[in-house]
C-alpha cells in the first residue's frame, strides 16, 4: 500500500530506493555493511549467539529451586521457542545474504518486521508476547557484544558502510543522527534519508546539506510507518516521503531526479569562473568543512578560502578521549596545505548543545544532565573552563599557522572579558612556542556573532578582533527562543523575521564601518533563496558547504549589488520582509 509522510525539507533533490531503518534499541547496536565474503562467517557468528543464548536459559531452567512459581518455568519455554523459531534467526539470514548486514543488525531487523506482525494480531495474549521477543533478541545482542569486543562505537544511528554490493540505492531512516554519527554517516553509501525530529537547521540537516543528497526530517512517524526494504521515494523540494509509490509516480519522481542531476552539471561549470557581481564587486565564496579531507571538495566546488572549520569533530567518536596536540595540529596543517594559502578559518572547539562530548567538562558532565544545554557550558565558555585542553587546541592551530594562511575564530561570545580571556591564552601560547622554538604564522583573531548580546554591543567587540563570522543559525535560535532542532516549533524558526534581519543587517555595516572583514557563515549563506538579500546588506563574504557553493555563485552572477541595495530600507521596515524582498527583487532577476 502507497502513502505519503510530510515533514520538514531540508536539503533539495530527489532521492529514489530501499528504507534502511535503524532502530532504536535499548541494547547499542552497531550497524554496517559486511563483504560478500564474510556472509557465512558472519551468520554463523549469529548463530553462535543464539546458541549462546539457548545455554544460558536451559541453565537458568536447570537451576529454578523447587518452589519457583510454575509461570517462571513457562516463561523460559517460550523464551527458548521464540529464540529457536525459524522466524527469527534463521529469517535474519536474509538480511545477511541480501543486504551484507552485520549480525547485530540483521537480528534488530528481522525484530522489527516480527514486532509488526505481533502488532496486528487480534488475540491480546499473543500481541503481548512481543515484549518476549525483544526481550530474547536483546539477551542474543548483549552476547553478540561480548563476543564481539572489536565492535564499531557509536550506538543506535553509527552507520558505515564496507564494500557494499547491493545494486538497489539505500536511503536512511531513523529516529534521528546523533552528530558524533555523522562523520561515520559522511562515508556511508546512502543517498537520502528521513528522520522523526529535526528543524531546518539542525546538524543532521546540515549535514545533507554538505553532502549534496535530498533530506526531509521532523516526520515524527517515518521510523515506526516505513518498513525495512520498502521503496521509499525523498521529494527534497515538497518535504514529502512517499512510501511503496506506484509505477507512475516513480517514473515522474526518476524523470524529476535525471532534471536534477543535468542541473547539477550545468553549475559545476562555472566551478572556475569567479564570483564578481554584474556591477563589479568581487565575492568571496569559502568553504564550511569537518574534517581535513573535506578541503579536498571545497576546491573542487571553486572555493576561495575555508571560512569555517568545525574542529570540534575531531573530538567527537573518540570514546571520552580528547584529540592530542600532535593530532590536531596534523589535521589542521592538512587543511592548511590542502587549501593552497587561500585562508583557512579555524573555530575553536564548539560542543554542547546538540553537539555534546563523552567528556563535557572538568566535572565529567554528560549532556543528557544538564536542563538546558544550548543556554549551558557551551563553546567557548567550555574551553574557557578546560584552560589546559584550550591552549593544547591554541598550540596546534599556532604551529599549523606556519604553513599557510590561518585565521583563528571563537563562537558563542557574549562578554568583553572572553575576548580578553582568549587574548590572554594566545598571549601565553605564543610565549610557550617562543621558549620552545616552534615556528607560528600571524594569526588574525575574530568572533562569532551569534548571540543577540554580542550583536548589539558589536562597536565594542570590534575595537578589539580583527574580523566577525555571523552564525545565523544560532543567531535566529537565539533571537526567536525556538530550539532548531525541536520540530514542535520548527514553524517558527523564521530567517525573514524582521529582529534578525536587523541585527543581521547592522552587523554587516557596522563592521564595515570600522574596516573589519565579515562574513555570514549560517546556513542563511548557503541558501541561494537569501543571496539577494545579504548582497543588498553588503556582505562581500559568503562561507557554506562546498555543494551550495555553484547555486550560490549562479545568483551572484546574475546579480548587481548596488541595485538590490536600494530596496534594503523597504525590506527592513516591511512587516513581511519575505515578501518585500520577493517583490523588490524579481525584477532585477528577470533582466538577467
Amino acid at each position: 500500500m502507497s502513502f505519503q509522510v510530510f515533514g520538514i525539507p531540508v536539503s533539495r533533490g530527489v532521492a529514489i530506493g530501499r528504507a534502511v531503518l535503524v532502530a532504536s534499541s535499548r541494547v547499542d547496536v552497531a550497524h554496517y555493511f559486511i563483504p560478500a565474503t564474510e556472509v557465512d562467517q558472519e551468520y554463523e557468528r549469529l548463530m553462535r549467539g543464539r546458541d549462546a543464548v539457548t545455554r544460558e536459559l536451559q541453565a537458568l531452567k536447570t537451576d529454578l529451586p523447587p518452589d519457583a512459581p510454575h509461570e517462571l518455568d513457562a516463561l523460559l519455554d517460550v523464551h527458548l521457542l521464540l529464540l529457536n523459531d525459524d522466524a527469527l534467526v534463521d529469517a535474519a539470514r536474509h538480511w545477511i545474504e541480501e543486504r551484507h548486514y552485520n549480525a547485530e543488525w540483521a537480528l534488530s531487523a528481522q525484530l522489527e518486521v516480527l514486532a509488526r506482525q505481533f502488532d496486528e494480531m487480534e488475540d491480546e495474549y499473543l500481541r503481548e508476547r512481543k515484549a518476549d521477543l525483544e526481550q530474547v533478541v536483546e539477551r542474543v545482542l548483549s552476547a553478540l557484544a561480548v563476543a564481539q569486543d572489536a565492535a564499531l562505537p557509536g550506538g543506535a544511528a553509527a552507520v558505515v558502510a564496507r564494500d557494499f554490493a547491493g545494486e538497489d540505492p539505500l536511503l536512511l531512516v531513523a529516529a534521528d543522527i546523533a552528530p558524533a554519527d555523522m562523520i561515520q554517516f559522511k562515508r556511508s553509501v546512502f543517498q537520502g534519508f528521513i528522520t522523526d525530529i529535526g528543524g531546518k537547521t539542525s546538524h543532521t540537516a546540515i549535514v545533507a546539506r554538505s553532502m549534496d543528497i535530498p533530506a526531509v526530517v521532523g516526520t515524527r512517524e517515518a521510523s515506526r510507518l516505513i518498513r525495512q526494504d520498502d521503496w521509499v521515494i525523498i521529494d527534497g523540494d515538497a518535504g514529502t516521503v512517499i512510501v511503496n509509490p506506484s509505477p507512475i509516480i516513480l517514473e515522474e519522481y526518476r524523470f524529476r531526479q535525471r532534471q536534477s542531476e543535468l542541473e547539477r552539471a550545468r553549475l559545476a561549470r562555472l566551478r572556475h569562473t569567479p564570483a564578481i557581481t554584474l556591477d563589479g564587486q568581487r565575492i568571496e565564496l569559502h568553504a564550511n568543512i569537518e574534517l581535513p579531507g573535506d578541503a579536498v571538495a571545497a576546491l573542487a566546488a571553486g572555493a576561495t578560502g575555508v571560512g569555517l572549520f568545525r574542529s570540534e569533530f575531531l573530538f567527537m567518536n573518540r570514546e571520552g578521549e580528547l584529540p592530542s596536540e600532535d593530532e590536531q595540529f596534523e589535521a589542521y596543517k592538512a587543511a592548511v596545505e590542502a587549501m593552497r594559502g587561500m585562508p583557512v578559518t579555524i573555530r575553536t572547539v564548539d560542543v554542547g548543545a546538540d553537539k555534546p562530548l563523552d567528556r563535557m567538562s572538568v566535572n565529567e558532565l554528560r549532556h543528557e544532565h544538564v536542563l538546558n544545554p544550548a543556554m549551558g557550558l557551551r563553546a567557548i565558555r567550555w574551553s574557557l573552563a578546560e584552560p589546559s585542553m584550550f591552549r593544547q587546541q591554541l598550540r596546534a592551530i599556532f604551529r599549523a599557522s606556519a604553513f599557510g594562511h590561518v585565521k583563528l575564530l571563537v563562537p558563542m561570545v557574549a562578554h568583553l572579558s572572553e575576548i580578553r580571556q582568549v587574548q590572554e591564552a594566545v598571549k601565553r601560547v605564543k610565549q610557550q612556542l617562543d621558549d620552545s622554538k616552534q615556528a607560528y604564522g600571524e594569526i588574525q583573531l575574530g568572533v562569532m556573532i551569534e548571540v543577540p548580546a554580542a550583536a548589539l554591543m558589536l562597536p565594542q567587540l570590534l575595537k578589539h578582533v580583527d574580523f566577525i563570522s555571523i552564525g545565523t543559525n544560532d543567531l535566529i535560535q537565539y533571537t526567536l527562543a525556538i530550539d532548531r532542532a525541536d520540530e514542535a516549533v520548527a514553524h517558527l524558526y523564521d530567517p525573514w523575521h524582521p529582529a534578525v534581519l536587523q541585527l543581521l543587517s547592522s552587523s554587516i555595516a557596522q563592521a564595515r564601518a570600522m574596516g573589519k572583514e565579515v562574513s555570514v557563515c549560517g546556513e542563511m549563506a548557503g541558501d541561494a533563496g537569501f543571496t539577494d538579500l545579504l548582497l543588498s546588506m553588503g556582505l562581500n563574504c559568503f562561507s557554506m558547504h562546498p555543494s551550495q557553493i555553484p547555486s550560490v555563485k549562479q545568483r551572484v552572477l546574475r546579480a548587481d549589488a548596488h541595485r538590490l541595495a536600494t530596496a534594503l530600507p523597504r525590506i527592513l521596515e516591511s512587516e513581511d520582509p519575505a515578501k518585500t524582498a520577493a517583490e523588490a527583487f524579481a525584477p532585477h532577476q528577470r533582466l538577467h
